[in-house]
């Protein structure tokens, strides 16, 4: 962060890493492969035994094959750094159960139902709620601009920056879609 110093003065103990890439597929599909890693920047005693400074706790890959609906049409995971070796990774042919979700459509309710507790492992289960997001926005690199067709584009009132109703940024780079809408408390000024 960029705001204010923290105070009193602090200690950098723990580093969680989300990293999710995209990728388009000669055949068209798109790959998504999304890692959590959790370390400790001082070692640190787990159960099953001491986890050396740098070393992971926690580090786990999920990769997905979608298609242009957002299908989910082949899901792995695996779980390389685990805090219970040999118990941990247990869970993860379970994941090949997001085949045949669909992203878009109950997507994070659908996971919640399929992993919670003890379904499934919750860092993993966790990772699995920002790939609708990060599909979106690999697709988008491919699309043309989305105003310019018939459809209002996907984005626009997704976020209160591109609310088609008072958002100047809908207004400069969205002007078809833009709907001013004069709010109660204007008609009084």
């Amino acid at each position: 962060m960029t705001s204010s110093p923290s105070s009193p003065q602090r200690r950098h103990i723990h580093r969680r890493t989300l990293t999710l890439d995209g990728y388009l597929r000669d055949d068209g599909l798109l790959e998504l492969e999304a890692t959590l890693t959790d370390v400790k920047t001082l070692d640190y005693p787990l159960a099953s035994g001491l986890r050396k400074a740098g070393d992971p706790i926690h580090q786990m890959h999920v990769r997905i094959t979608v298609d242009a609906d957002f299908n989910i049409l082949d899901a792995q995971a695996e779980s390389p750094w685990v805090p219970y070796p040999g118990t941990c990774e247990k869970v993860t042919p379970s994941y090949r159960r997001l085949i045949g979700l669909n992203l878009l459509r109950g997507f994070r309710r659908d996971v919640g139902a399929l992993f919670a507790g003890i379904k499934g492992c919750t860092h993993l289960t966790e990772l699995l709620y920002s790939l609708p997001t990060a599909a979106i926005q690999t697709w988008a690199t491919f699309k043309q601009r989305e105003d310019e067709g018939s459809k209002k584009p996907f984005q626009l009132d997704g976020c209160h920056a591109l609310d088609t109703t008072s958002s100047p940024a809908v207004a400069a780079y969205y002007p078809r879609w833009y709907r001013p809408v004069k709010r109660c408390y204007e008609e009084n000024a």
